[in-house]
């Protein structure tokens, strides 16, 4: 009996071990509430600034058409051949969880017929993207974007206006040591003959390429400038520079683009190799950098963007200007993290209700309310007995009140104020305490 006990123990034993727990989809993540304070701080910062230039807030949806993708983004890019969630719903349409917003936005803009309102027309928005790739630290299929999009001008000025704004969000959330990465890379009249050189260059270095470059070599050799492999990135260090093949056009834009980033006194630096990833930028291109970033130098860039003239039109619009940013707000928070950087967690609250016994718990509730309706920030902690237990958690939410009631201020009417600092407490009744605490706090 004992070993068939044994035996039937072993085999509970298999069979729990089979049981998988439920857990996150490869490649996504929960953001919990000890990392939220954080993401916040980054939001909050950035609606700010773009409220203060004059940006309104648009919401785009998560799945939009695969073809709008694959005409905006480009046939050719990384992300549309093998990035994208794509899959057809029951009615036969093809679909696809968004890898970018820009495509989307201008697809709203189009849709919209904001071509007919006062431009130029500025929208910022935030949320999660999509791209099926290999996870990593600080990448995953799910990660969250905050990008902002001018219409409707082509001067420089508005290159400058949008750089601007990204290096001040990024100085604003606290990231020291920021530099502009910036390049032309021309347009549909210049860019097709420096892309023959580079592609004569690349040609005769074929055999030093990595294999995806390879494969670049013939459908986007442009993208052969921004590959992260050494030997890759020892070939293009000689590469002929699209700067010194620029249109007179586009000589222009990005020579009066630079000379009102002197003006702002902007550090930037010429980066020739600076190509950016989507097949839509024209003329403009840029990154921000923190020179003393602890990521990798694969991920050194914080947030890119650039000019692009022609994606309205490629979509079924008009000949329409436009020029944007975005950053991934995972990277931004591990640069937080990574840096130390102290920031505000927003968890202190002025008063804190302590309680003791069912009918102190009711008049506690009630008060709660009125609190709050009062615009004072309250904690509580209703599930402990002990009064004790109840003033350490307000200490360590720097409480500079505690509002004691036991069972015979529930009976009385009457609620023990409390000075956390000196500890001295006074008697109140209930229906003068919230002007009581609101005086004391402005005193």
């Amino acid at each position: 009996m004992p070993r068939l006990k044994k035996q039937k123990e072993n085999t509970i034993k298999r069979s729990r071990r089979k049981i998988t727990p439920l857990q996150t989809v490869k490649g996504m993540r929960d953001i919990l509430p000890t990392e939220q304070f954080i993401w916040e701080h980054i939001l909050n910062k950035s609606r700010s600034l773009c409220d203060d230039f004059g940006f309104k807030k648009i919401d785009i949806p998560i799945l939009e058409y695969s073809e709008l993708f694959e005409r905006g983004v480009g046939q050719t890019t990384d992300i549309v051949e093998k990035e994208m969630f794509s899959f057809e719903t029951r009615g036969g349409d093809k679909v696809s969880l968004r890898p970018e917003g820009t495509a989307g936005i201008v697809r709203s803009y189009i849709e919209n017929g904001m071509s007919r309102w006062t431009q130029p027309v500025k929208l910022y928005q935030e949320g999660p993207m999509f791209r099926y790739e290999n996870p990593q630290e600080g990448r995953h299929r799910e990660f969250h974007q905050f990008g902002f999009e001018i219409f409707g001008d082509g001067c420089p000025a508005i290159d400058a206006q949008v750089i601007y704004l990204a290096w001040k969000i990024f100085q604003k959330i606290g990231i020291k040591n920021l530099t502009i990465q910036i390049n032309s890379i021309g347009c549909g009249e210049c860019r097709p003959n420096y892309k023959n050189l580079l592609t004569d260059y690349y040609e005769m270095k074929i055999n030093k390429l990595c294999v995806d470059c390879k494969k670049r070599l013939a459908k986007n050799p442009l993208r052969l400038l921004d590959c992260k492999e050494d030997k890759c990135m020892q070939v293009a260090s000689s590469a002929p520079q699209i700067i010194d093949h620029l249109c007179g056009d586009c000589h222009n834009h990005f020579k009066n683009t630079l000379e009102f980033l002197d003006e702002l006194e902007l550090p930037y630096v010429l980066n020739s190799n600076l190509v950016r990833g989507l097949d839509y930028y024209t003329r403009t291109v840029f990154e921000i950098w923190s020179s003393d970033s602890d990521l990798s130098a694969n991920q050194s860039s914080l947030g890119g963007g650039g000019r692009y003239d022609n994606l309205v039109e490629a979509l079924g619009g008009g000949d329409v200007p436009a020029v944007g940013f975005a950053f991934g707000i995972e990277r931004i928070v591990k640069k937080l993290l990574n840096d130390k950087i102290s920031l505000d967690k927003k968890n202190n609250r002025q008063v804190f209700l302590v309680q003791l016994g069912d009918a102190a718990r009711k008049k506690a509730l009630k008060l709660f309310d009125k609190l709050i309706d009062n615009k004072v920030s309250v904690g509580e902690s209703l599930g402990r007995g002990s009064i004790k237990s109840q003033l350490k958690i307000a200490n360590k939410l720097n409480s500079k009140f505690a509002l004691i009631i036991g069972q015979k201020e529930a009976l009385d009417e009457t609620v023990i104020i409390r000075d956390m600092e000196s500890g001295i407490q006074e008697v109140i009744t209930m229906d003068k305490v919230v002007a009581e605490v609101k005086r004391r706090l402005k005193k």
